[in-house]
């Protein structure tokens, strides 16, 4: 299922406190989504990854209570404790984890409680891991284990990745690039022996490296270590033709005439202007940048237009947009 898809859905399980793992390949933002999911819902999120803890980690430490003579488990500080109302409780990894951890994890996902400890009522569990055809280091999970969660496959989707992108001020040319290509949001491929691969996590790394500004000499090595040496070469190609680009103030004040003739830019200089409007852009704007999209090929024009839309900013006022419509509503879909 898509991230949007996945996100509803665990949302909704959520709500009803029912178990849930979510499968998935390394990078594609797992994590991100539980935490997504808490951050809207106003409510506490604890991440644990099971791979690092022993099982008397989870379970807790017995000590000697002198008052009645017997053994108490003292419960681990990282277990929510009830000071927070409502939360959820995410075990990362979990497949990851030793089987002897995965055993002590059986209560507290079934019953809601280890040993002595009690999981709060506002609490929820979601755990997430690789899939083992991944190739990472997993364990089989147990079917007794297996059986007390609802299981969501998560795959990487461009279209829902280019949505978080935009909302989180990833780089123009990052987004152009994936739109440019679409296979390389996520080169994953468990035939393959290089280190380095693009996920949706590696391309945010790209994102850091290119705002921290490396000299010149080192912006291949750097971007290679990241998502390969391939794929970093393209994209640093592609990136080249930004400094082409005719001036996006001028197309906004309807000044601009020129318009690229090569794929690469177009995707570039499409992406760049529909960044370029939001909430506070003046009508004169979006009717100059519409009438622009007239000297564009119409999948270019389309592709502004659906982004604009996506994002609810209205242009069905405008006064170029009826001619828009002639030339292009056959493309819109």
């Amino acid at each position: 299922m898509t991230p949007k898809s996945a996100k509803h859905a665990i949302s909704h399980l959520v709500s009803r406190k029912i178990p849930i793992f979510l499968w998935g390949p390394p990078g594609i933002g797992k994590s991100s989504i539980v935490a997504q999911i808490a951050k809207d819902k106003g409510i506490d999120c604890i991440d644990l990854r099971l791979s690092l803890l022993d099982p008397t980690d989870l379970r807790g430490i017995p000590f000697f209570n002198s008052n009645n003579d017997s053994a108490v488990w003292a419960p681990p500080s990282f277990l929510p404790d009830g000071t927070i109302k409502e939360g959820i409780l995410f075990l990362d990894e979990l497949n990851t984890a030793a089987p002897m951890v995965q055993a002590s994890a059986y209560q507290l996902i079934l019953d809601r409680k280890i040993g002595e400890y009690h999981l709060p009522d506002g609490w929820s569990i979601v755990a997430a891991g690789n899939r083992e055809s991944d190739r990472g280091v997993v364990f089989r999970m147990a079917s007794p284990l297996a059986n007390r969660f609802v299981h969501l496959e998560m795959e990487p989707y461009v279209e829902d990745w280019q949505i978080w992108a935009k909302q989180n001020n990833i780089d123009t040319s990052i987004l152009a690039f994936i739109s440019y290509r679409p296979d390389a949001l996520f080169t994953f491929n468990t035939q393959n022996d290089e280190k380095a691969f693009a996920t949706p996590r590696t391309w945010e790394y790209v994102n850091e490296i290119l705002l921290s500004k490396p000299i010149d000499e080192l912006l291949l090595t750097m971007i290679a270590g990241a998502i390969g040496e391939e794929l970093a070469a393209s994209f640093l190609a592609f990136k080249a033709v930004e400094k082409s680009l005719p001036n996006m103030d001028e197309i906004l004040n309807g000044t601009c005439e020129d318009v690229p003739t090569e794929t690469s830019a177009l995707h570039i200089l499409c992406t760049s202007l529909s960044m370029r409007i939001d909430e506070e852009s003046s009508t004169d704007e979006l009717n100059n940048l519409i009438s622009y999209t007239l000297k564009l090929p119409g999948e270019f024009a389309v592709m502004i237009v659906q982004d604009l839309r996506q994002r609810n900013i209205e242009v069905d006022y405008l006064k170029n947009w009826p001619l828009w419509l002639k030339n292009f509503n056959k493309l819109l879909h």
